[in-house]
Protein backbone atom coordinates (compact mmCIF):
# COMPACT_ATOMS: atom_id res chain seq x y z
CA UNK A 1 0.00 0.00 0.00
CA UNK A 2 1.92 3.00 -1.31
CA UNK A 3 1.01 6.33 0.23
CA UNK A 4 2.30 9.62 1.53
CA UNK A 5 3.55 8.70 4.98
CA UNK A 6 1.96 10.34 7.99
CA UNK A 7 4.33 11.08 10.85
CA UNK A 8 3.00 8.14 12.88
CA UNK A 9 3.31 5.71 9.98
CA UNK A 10 6.78 7.00 9.19
CA UNK A 11 7.82 6.34 12.79
CA UNK A 12 6.52 2.76 12.61
CA UNK A 13 8.18 2.18 9.26
CA UNK A 14 11.52 3.59 10.40
CA UNK A 15 11.41 1.41 13.53
CA UNK A 16 10.77 -1.61 11.30
CA UNK A 17 13.95 -0.81 9.36
CA UNK A 18 16.05 -0.13 12.44
CA UNK A 19 18.49 -2.58 14.06
CA UNK A 20 19.03 -3.05 17.77
CA UNK A 21 15.40 -2.90 18.86
CA UNK A 22 12.86 -5.67 19.28
CA UNK A 23 9.10 -5.87 19.10
CA UNK A 24 8.57 -4.92 22.77
CA UNK A 25 10.73 -1.82 22.46
CA UNK A 26 8.96 -0.76 19.27
CA UNK A 27 5.59 -1.23 20.97
CA UNK A 28 6.66 0.92 23.91
CA UNK A 29 7.71 3.74 21.60
CA UNK A 30 4.50 3.52 19.59
CA UNK A 31 2.33 3.53 22.72
CA UNK A 32 4.09 6.59 24.13
CA UNK A 33 3.85 8.36 20.76
CA UNK A 34 0.08 7.79 20.72
CA UNK A 35 -0.33 8.79 24.35
CA UNK A 36 1.65 12.02 23.94
CA UNK A 37 0.38 12.61 20.38
CA UNK A 38 3.87 13.27 19.08
CA UNK A 39 6.52 11.51 17.02
CA UNK A 40 9.30 13.94 17.85
CA UNK A 41 11.79 12.15 20.09
CA UNK A 42 15.54 12.40 20.48
CA UNK A 43 17.61 9.22 20.18
CA UNK A 44 18.18 9.33 23.93
CA UNK A 45 14.43 9.55 24.57
CA UNK A 46 13.76 6.63 22.24
CA UNK A 47 16.33 4.48 24.06
CA UNK A 48 14.79 5.40 27.40
CA UNK A 49 11.23 4.70 26.28
CA UNK A 50 12.22 1.37 24.72
CA UNK A 51 14.31 0.52 27.80
CA UNK A 52 17.29 -0.46 25.66
CA UNK A 53 20.45 -1.64 27.43
CA UNK A 54 22.77 -4.06 25.61
CA UNK A 55 21.57 -3.08 22.14
CA UNK A 56 21.49 0.66 22.83
CA UNK A 57 24.57 1.52 20.78
CA UNK A 58 23.44 -0.62 17.85
CA UNK A 59 20.07 1.11 17.84
CA UNK A 60 21.57 4.59 18.07
CA UNK A 61 23.94 3.95 15.17
CA UNK A 62 21.20 2.41 13.03
CA UNK A 63 18.65 5.14 13.77
CA UNK A 64 21.18 7.84 12.89
CA UNK A 65 21.94 6.19 9.53
CA UNK A 66 18.29 6.13 8.49
CA UNK A 67 17.83 9.55 6.90
CA UNK A 68 14.37 10.83 6.05
CA UNK A 69 15.18 10.66 2.33
CA UNK A 70 16.30 7.02 2.54
CA UNK A 71 13.29 6.01 4.64
CA UNK A 72 10.93 7.67 2.14
CA UNK A 73 12.63 5.84 -0.72
CA UNK A 74 12.31 2.50 1.03
CA UNK A 75 8.63 3.19 1.71
CA UNK A 76 8.07 3.79 -2.01
CA UNK A 77 9.89 0.61 -3.05
CA UNK A 78 8.27 -2.04 -0.83
CA UNK A 79 4.51 -2.34 -0.27
CA UNK A 80 3.48 -2.42 3.39
CA UNK A 81 0.66 -1.72 5.80
CA UNK A 82 0.82 -0.56 9.40
CA UNK A 83 -1.30 -1.26 12.44
CA UNK A 84 -2.86 2.17 11.88
CA UNK A 85 -4.34 1.22 8.49
CA UNK A 86 -7.95 0.14 8.03
CA UNK A 87 -6.87 -2.94 6.08
CA UNK A 88 -4.77 -4.21 8.99
CA UNK A 89 -6.46 -7.42 10.27
CA UNK A 90 -8.37 -7.02 13.52
CA UNK A 91 -7.37 -10.58 14.40
CA UNK A 92 -3.74 -9.52 14.80
CA UNK A 93 -4.63 -6.55 16.98
CA UNK A 94 -5.84 -8.99 19.63
CA UNK A 95 -2.27 -10.18 20.22
CA UNK A 96 -0.15 -8.76 23.04
CA UNK A 97 2.55 -7.58 20.62
CA UNK A 98 1.15 -7.49 17.09
CA UNK A 99 3.46 -6.70 14.17
CA UNK A 100 3.31 -2.95 13.73
CA UNK A 101 4.29 -3.17 10.07
CA UNK A 102 3.53 -5.92 7.57
CA UNK A 103 5.36 -6.03 4.25
CA UNK A 104 3.52 -7.85 1.48
CA UNK A 105 3.35 -8.92 -2.12
CA UNK A 106 0.15 -10.16 -3.70
CA UNK A 107 -3.54 -9.89 -2.87
CA UNK A 108 -3.84 -7.83 0.29
CA UNK A 109 -7.61 -8.42 0.41
CA UNK A 110 -6.97 -12.03 1.46
CA UNK A 111 -5.88 -10.80 4.91
CA UNK A 112 -9.46 -9.92 5.78
CA UNK A 113 -11.15 -12.91 4.20
CA UNK A 114 -14.05 -14.32 6.20
CA UNK A 115 -12.43 -17.72 6.62
CA UNK A 116 -8.72 -18.12 7.37
CA UNK A 117 -7.32 -21.51 8.34
CA UNK A 118 -3.78 -22.15 9.49
CA UNK A 119 -2.19 -25.43 8.35
CA UNK A 120 1.07 -26.32 10.07
CA UNK A 121 3.12 -29.44 10.68
CA UNK A 122 6.42 -31.22 10.35
CA UNK A 123 9.13 -30.14 7.96
CA UNK A 124 10.42 -33.72 7.74
CA UNK A 125 6.89 -34.93 7.13
CA UNK A 126 5.97 -38.45 6.06
CA UNK A 127 3.81 -39.74 3.25
CA UNK A 128 1.02 -40.05 5.82
CA UNK A 129 1.07 -36.26 6.33
CA UNK A 130 1.05 -35.74 2.56
CA UNK A 131 -2.08 -37.91 2.24
CA UNK A 132 -3.74 -36.13 5.16
CA UNK A 133 -3.14 -32.69 3.63
CA UNK A 134 -4.59 -33.75 0.30
CA UNK A 135 -7.55 -35.38 2.01
CA UNK A 136 -8.48 -32.52 4.33
CA UNK A 137 -7.96 -29.52 2.08
CA UNK A 138 -10.38 -30.01 -0.86
CA UNK A 139 -13.60 -29.66 1.20
CA UNK A 140 -12.16 -26.63 3.00
CA UNK A 141 -11.20 -24.99 -0.29
CA UNK A 142 -14.68 -25.75 -1.67
CA UNK A 143 -16.05 -23.98 1.42
CA UNK A 144 -14.10 -20.84 0.38
CA UNK A 145 -11.40 -21.05 3.03
CA UNK A 146 -8.08 -19.24 2.66
CA UNK A 147 -5.19 -21.41 3.85
CA UNK A 148 -2.43 -19.78 5.91
CA UNK A 149 0.97 -21.41 6.40
CA UNK A 150 4.68 -20.67 6.59
CA UNK A 151 6.18 -21.87 3.26
CA UNK A 152 8.49 -24.24 5.16
CA UNK A 153 9.31 -27.73 3.91
CA UNK A 154 6.83 -30.53 4.38
CA UNK A 155 3.30 -29.80 5.58
CA UNK A 156 3.53 -26.04 4.96
CA UNK A 157 4.54 -26.30 1.31
CA UNK A 158 2.15 -29.18 0.65
CA UNK A 159 -0.70 -27.10 2.09
CA UNK A 160 0.08 -24.14 -0.15
CA UNK A 161 0.52 -26.36 -3.21
CA UNK A 162 -2.65 -28.36 -2.63
CA UNK A 163 -4.65 -25.16 -2.12
CA UNK A 164 -3.40 -23.64 -5.38
CA UNK A 165 -3.95 -26.90 -7.27
CA UNK A 166 -7.50 -27.03 -5.92
CA UNK A 167 -8.31 -23.53 -7.14
CA UNK A 168 -8.19 -21.92 -3.69
CA UNK A 169 -6.22 -19.05 -2.23
CA UNK A 170 -3.38 -19.13 0.25
CA UNK A 171 -1.28 -16.81 2.42
CA UNK A 172 2.37 -17.44 3.22
CA UNK A 173 3.90 -15.89 6.35
CA UNK A 174 7.69 -15.83 6.17
CA UNK A 175 10.54 -15.01 8.55
CA UNK A 176 12.72 -13.09 6.06
CA UNK A 177 12.42 -10.10 3.81
CA UNK A 178 10.28 -10.62 0.73
CA UNK A 179 13.38 -10.70 -1.46
CA UNK A 180 14.54 -13.91 0.24
CA UNK A 181 13.08 -17.34 -0.44
CA UNK A 182 13.77 -19.75 2.41
CA UNK A 183 14.08 -22.62 1.86
CA UNK A 184 15.35 -22.17 -1.71
CA UNK A 185 13.44 -25.12 -3.10
CA UNK A 186 10.20 -23.26 -2.33
CA UNK A 187 11.00 -20.63 -4.98
CA UNK A 188 8.45 -21.75 -7.63
CA UNK A 189 5.54 -21.67 -5.21
CA UNK A 190 6.94 -18.56 -3.48
CA UNK A 191 6.92 -16.71 -6.81
CA UNK A 192 3.45 -17.98 -7.70
CA UNK A 193 2.05 -16.84 -4.36
CA UNK A 194 3.54 -13.35 -4.63
CA UNK A 195 1.79 -12.92 -7.99
CA UNK A 196 -1.61 -14.51 -7.42
CA UNK A 197 -2.01 -15.11 -3.68
CA UNK A 198 -0.28 -13.33 -0.77
CA UNK A 199 3.07 -13.46 1.03
CA UNK A 200 3.60 -11.32 4.14
CA UNK A 201 6.44 -10.61 6.55
CA UNK A 202 7.16 -8.23 9.39
CA UNK A 203 10.74 -7.95 8.12
CA UNK A 204 11.85 -5.47 5.43
CA UNK A 205 13.60 -6.27 2.18
CA UNK A 206 17.18 -7.37 2.78
CA UNK A 207 16.46 -9.36 5.96
CA UNK A 208 18.03 -12.85 5.72
CA UNK A 209 16.73 -15.94 7.56
CA UNK A 210 17.55 -15.88 11.27
CA UNK A 211 16.63 -18.56 13.77
CA UNK A 212 14.66 -16.31 16.12
CA UNK A 213 12.51 -14.95 13.27
CA UNK A 214 10.60 -18.20 12.80
CA UNK A 215 8.91 -18.39 16.22
CA UNK A 216 7.92 -14.77 15.59
CA UNK A 217 6.52 -15.82 12.21
CA UNK A 218 4.57 -18.60 13.93
CA UNK A 219 2.77 -16.14 16.19
CA UNK A 220 1.47 -14.27 13.12
CA UNK A 221 0.08 -17.50 11.63
CA UNK A 222 -1.59 -18.28 14.96
CA UNK A 223 -2.98 -14.77 15.33
CA UNK A 224 -4.20 -14.39 11.77
CA UNK A 225 -6.04 -17.70 11.50
CA UNK A 226 -9.56 -18.36 12.76
CA UNK A 227 -8.49 -21.94 13.46
CA UNK A 228 -5.24 -23.90 13.20
CA UNK A 229 -4.88 -27.47 11.94
CA UNK A 230 -1.78 -29.37 13.11
CA UNK A 231 -0.45 -32.39 11.21
CA UNK A 232 2.53 -34.46 12.42
CA UNK A 233 3.91 -32.22 15.16
CA UNK A 234 6.61 -33.74 17.29
CA UNK A 235 6.92 -33.05 21.01
CA UNK A 236 9.22 -30.10 20.30
CA UNK A 237 8.43 -28.37 17.02
CA UNK A 238 7.56 -25.05 15.48
CA UNK A 239 4.12 -26.37 14.60
CA UNK A 240 3.46 -27.15 18.24
CA UNK A 241 4.51 -23.62 19.20
CA UNK A 242 2.06 -22.24 16.63
CA UNK A 243 -0.74 -24.39 18.02
CA UNK A 244 -0.02 -23.41 21.63
CA UNK A 245 0.00 -19.74 20.65
CA UNK A 246 -3.29 -20.21 18.82
CA UNK A 247 -4.81 -21.64 21.99
CA UNK A 248 -3.52 -18.67 23.97
CA UNK A 249 -5.11 -16.33 21.42
CA UNK A 250 -8.45 -18.11 21.79
CA UNK A 251 -8.36 -19.77 18.38
CA UNK A 252 -9.76 -23.22 17.67
CA UNK A 253 -7.00 -25.84 17.32
CA UNK A 254 -7.53 -29.13 15.47
CA UNK A 255 -4.88 -31.83 15.79
CA UNK A 256 -4.69 -34.81 13.44
CA UNK A 257 -3.77 -38.04 15.26
CA UNK A 258 -0.96 -40.18 13.88
CA UNK A 259 1.23 -43.22 14.48
CA UNK A 260 1.71 -43.71 18.23
CA UNK A 261 4.99 -45.58 17.74
CA UNK A 262 6.98 -43.24 15.50
CA UNK A 263 6.87 -40.18 17.75
CA UNK A 264 6.14 -38.11 14.63
CA UNK A 265 2.72 -37.04 16.00
CA UNK A 266 3.48 -36.96 19.71
CA UNK A 267 2.88 -33.20 19.80
CA UNK A 268 -0.51 -33.65 18.14
CA UNK A 269 -1.52 -36.25 20.70
CA UNK A 270 -0.49 -33.94 23.53
CA UNK A 271 -2.53 -31.13 21.99
CA UNK A 272 -5.58 -33.39 21.97
CA UNK A 273 -5.01 -34.15 25.66
CA UNK A 274 -4.72 -30.40 26.27
CA UNK A 275 -8.09 -29.72 24.67
CA UNK A 276 -7.51 -29.51 20.92
CA UNK A 277 -10.15 -31.15 18.73
CA UNK A 278 -9.11 -34.57 17.44
CA UNK A 279 -9.58 -34.03 13.71
CA UNK A 280 -10.25 -36.98 11.44
CA UNK A 281 -12.08 -35.25 8.59
CA UNK A 282 -12.80 -31.76 7.26
CA UNK A 283 -16.49 -31.91 8.17
CA UNK A 284 -15.58 -31.82 11.84
CA UNK A 285 -13.86 -28.49 11.37
CA UNK A 286 -16.58 -27.03 9.18
CA UNK A 287 -19.23 -28.08 11.70
CA UNK A 288 -17.49 -26.90 14.86
CA UNK A 289 -15.50 -23.74 14.19
CA UNK A 290 -17.19 -20.37 13.89
CA UNK A 291 -15.65 -18.96 10.73
CA UNK A 292 -17.47 -15.73 10.21
CA UNK A 293 -15.61 -13.26 12.37
CA UNK A 294 -17.19 -9.94 13.17
CA UNK A 295 -15.57 -7.18 11.19
CA UNK A 296 -15.23 -3.62 12.35
CA UNK A 297 -17.40 -1.20 10.43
Amino acid sequence: MKRTLSLERKLLFKLALCEGIGLVGKSRIFNVAQELETTEFTIQELCQIAQLTKSKQTFQASWSRLTDEWVDEQARNQPFITILDNVYPNQLKQMAYPPQVLFYEGRLDLLNHQRLLGFVGARAATSYAYKVVHSLLPPLIDANSVIVSGLAKGVDQWSHQATIAGGGHTIGVIGTGLDYCYPREAFPIFSEMKKHHLVISEYPVGTPPRKHHFPMRNRIIAGLADAVVVIEAKERSGALITAQLAMEFGRDVFAVPGDILSGQSQGCHQLILDGAVCMTDSKMLLDEVRFFREKAE
